[in-house]
């Protein structure tokens, strides 16, 4: 079981890397990263979030990390046996 989790996590941590390298720029420059894991304070930030790209792009890194963490999950489970 300690594999499986490990290997979510280290897999995690590469797609989340993988995300922010590739979907991570917005207007030509990479996405600071206390914006990119902090959510919008108020409904002003949020829209100009949105309409600049920053919600998406946050979006797209994290179902990175997510991707990265199924594949360790299965990686892991397979590794066990």
């Amino acid at each position: 079981m300690q594999r499986i989790i490990v290997s979510a996590v280290v897999l995690a941590v590469v797609g989340l890397l993988v995300g922010y390298l590739i979907f991570g720029r917005v207007g030509g420059e990479f996405i600071a990263l206390n914006t990119l894991f902090q959510t919008p304070d108020n409904i002003a930030a949020s829209v100009i979030q949105s309409v600049s790209g920053v919600k998406e792009a946050r979006q797209s890194i994290l179902i990175s990390g997510a991707v990265g963490a199924g594949v360790g999950v299965i990686l892991g489970a397979v590794r066990a046996r």
